[in-house]
C-alpha cells in the first residue's frame, strides 16, 4: 500500500488543487474549500477507486482520475459540515483550524455545498461513457444522500441520548462511513465495466466497517497530534468501544479485516484475478497486539 500511496496520493493532491483553482471563479469559495480539501488527508477513498482500476489492468486516465477525485470532494463537505458548532463543533481538523474557524460559519457551509455540487459535476463532464457516467452519478447520489451518509449522520444527531444494539450502530455506520467507501470500490468496478461485484463489494463493506471500528478506538487510544483533531470526544456516543469495550472492538475490527480479506481471495478465485493491492489496504489498521 504504501508503494500505491507514493504512486498516486501526490498526483490526486495535485489534480485537487489544479481543477479547483481553474474551476472556482470566486475567490473567497476558492480559498475556503481549497482550504479543507488541501489540507491533507489519507486520501482513502480515491486510492480505493484506482486501486480497483489497477486490480483489473486498466491504464487510469485523466477522466478516470477527475471521477476517482470527485469522491474527495464529497467526503470533504461531509468533514466541514460535520465540524459546524450545529454538529459535532470541532475546531481542529487535520492540524488546522476547522473551516468555520477560518472563515465563518456562513462560509463554511457555502464552501461545503459547493464542495457537494461541483462533486457531481465532475462526474458528469469527462469523456467517460455516458452509461457509466449515469452509473456513477446515481452510485454517488445514493452514497451520499437521504439513504446514505446523510442518513447516518442523523442516526448518529437523533440517537446520542440511546443506547443502540450493534446491529443498529453496524447500519448507522454503513450509512455514515460505510456508503461513501462501498462507492469507491463501486466506482472503480464501474469504469472497469466489472459486472459480477458481489465479493468486491463485500471487500469494500468490510473495509469501511473496520475504519470506523478503528476511527472509535483512536479516539480512546491516540492523541490530538497523532490524529489532527480532537480526541476523546465520544465518551456519550454510540460507539464501539463504548458498547463492546475496547478489547471488544478490537475483536470485532479483527473480525471485519478477516470477512474482508476473505471476500477478496473468494474474489481471486472466482476471477484469476490479484487482489494483494487492495488487501494491502488492512495494513492501514493496527489490531491491539500490534500496537
Amino acid at each position: 500500500m504504501n508503494e500505491f500511496e507514493n504512486q498516486w496520493v501526490a498526483k490526486i493532491n495535485e489534480y485537487l488543487t489544479s481543477q479547483l483553482n481553474q474551476q472556482v471563479q470566486q475567490p473567497l469559495l476558492r480559498k475556503a474549500m481549497a482550504y479543507s480539501v488541501v489540507a491533507g488527508g489519507k486520501r482513502l477513498r480515491p486510492l480505493l477507486t484506482l486501486a480497483t482500476l489497477t486490480t483489473f489492468g486498466v491504464t487510469i486516465t485523466e477522466d478516470q482520475m477527475k471521477a476517482a477525485t470527485a469522491l474527495e470532494l464529497v467526503h470533504t463537505y461531509s468533514l466541514i459540515h460535520d465540524d459546524l458548532p450545529a454538529m459535532d463543533n470541532d475546531d481542529l481538523r487535520r492540524g488546522k483550524p476547522t473551516n468555520h474557524v477560518q472563515f465563518g460559519e456562513d462560509i463554511a457551509i457555502l464552501a461545503g455545498d459547493a464542495l457537494l455540487t461541483l462533486a457531481f459535476e465532475w462526474l458528469a463532464t469527462n469523456q467517460l461513457p455516458a452509461n457509466q457516467q449515469a452509473q456513477l452519478v446515481m452510485g454517488m447520489a445514493q452514497a451520499a444522500g437521504p439513504n446514505g451518509m446523510v442518513a447516518g449522520q442523523v442516526d448518529d444527531v437523533a440517537n446520542e441520548a440511546n443506547q443502540l444494539t450493534l446491529d443498529q450502530l453496524m447500519q448507522l455506520h454503513k450509512r455514515k462511513t460505510g456508503d461513501l467507501i462501498h462507492y469507491a470500490v463501486l466506482s472503480g468496478l464501474i469504469m472497469a465495466e466489472i459486472n459480477d461485484r458481489t465479493q468486491w463489494l463485500r471487500f469494500a463493506d468490510s473495509f469501511g466497517l473496520a475504519f470506523q471500528i478503528y476511527d472509535d478506538i483512536l479516539d480512546i487510544t491516540s492523541n490530538e497530534a497523532e490524529l489532527g483533531k480532537p480526541v476523546a470526544q465520544d465518551g456519550n456516543k454510540n460507539t464501539y468501544p463504548n458498547l463492546l469495550g475496547l478489547d471488544g472492538a478490537y475483536q470485532k475490527l479483527a473480525v471485519t479485516i478477516a470477512e474482508g480479506k476473505q471476500a477478496l481471495m473468494l474474489a481471486e478465485q472466482q476471477t484469476g484475478m490479484d487482489t494483494s493491492l487492495l488487501a494491502s489496504f488492512f495494513s492501514y489498521f493496527k489490531l491491539d497486539e500490534e500496537k
